[in-house]
């Protein structure tokens, strides 16, 4: 499965050409889809570009978003970037009043667990968002819940490719003993090498102007849809290629 991360928690100060209102929302997630997203993460915005939980805002960037691409899954951020406060975090997710269909739980931060029991009660779908060079990886499989997850973002933060590649692998080897479906993906200069390795092993993965601002040769990508389409190419020959060794 191949998912496109519209936009993240980065700015317009970052790339200007980021989609952040609703109708931008849309308008990338149809084009990504179209380039061979199976699957959309995003991060609603306020009104000054800012990640939020609002049951309006989130509300609305996923209303958009279905009426563009009806029957492919639309996940959101919880991350406590939007909301410092985890018990904030969690009533505003039971204040949803439209439910996307999963949302990532960065499980490194404070308060992960009660803001994914909050999913639970609404009945949406969790990805855990386990960080490489964290504990989160041993938290999240002590959480008597874990089973009920629908995905494990495996999130390399690391930014050297050689380096980024090594703990990929070691985080993969953590959390494959759960049983779960893994979506490996990592950000930046790595973004590109992370990938192909997940490509190369069969596992989830995603692309987009979150993780990263530039295509394979370097040059700045123009859209999410670029990066997807490069991502189908890069997919298609690491299959080609067989089974990445390490």
């Amino acid at each position: 499965m191949l998912q496109v991360c519209l936009n993240g928690a980065r700015s317009r100060a970052e790339c200007p050409h980021l989609p952040v209102t609703p109708d931008e929302l849309a308008a990338a997630a149809r084009e990504a889809v179209a380039a061979g997203a199976e699957d959309v993460h995003l991060h609603p915005k306020d009104r000054d570009g800012r990640d939020t939980l609002e049951a309006g805002a989130v509300a609305a960037a996923v209303t958009a978003v279905r009426g563009e691409v009806p029957g492919v899954c639309v996940g959101v951020t919880t991350g406590a970037w939007a909301s410092a406060d985890s018990q904030d975090r969690a009533g505003q997710i039971r204040a949803w009043t439209v439910l996307p269909d999963h949302a990532s739980v960065n499980w490194h931060e404070d308060g992960a667990t009660e803001v994914a029991a909050a999913l639970l009660e609404q009945g949406v779908g969790i990805e855990a968002g386990i960080y490489s060079g964290t504990p989160a990886a041993q938290g999240f499989l002590d959480w008597p819940e874990s089973h009920r997850v629908l995905r494990i973002l495996a999130e390399i933060t690391e930014l050297d490719p050689p380096v980024a590649l090594h703990a990929a692998a070691d985080l993969v080897r953590k959390v494959e003993s759960a049983a779960t479906p893994v979506l490996l993906h990592g950000q930046d200069g790595a973004a590109w090498p992370v990938l192909h390795l997940a490509a190369s092993r069969g596992l989830d993965t995603r692309i987009g102007l979150e993780d990263i601002l530039h295509l394979p040769d370097g040059t700045p990508a123009p859209d999410n849809a670029a990066l997807v389409h490069e991502a189908r190419n890069t997919i298609r020959r690491s299959r080609t290629a067989g089974p990445h060794q390490s």
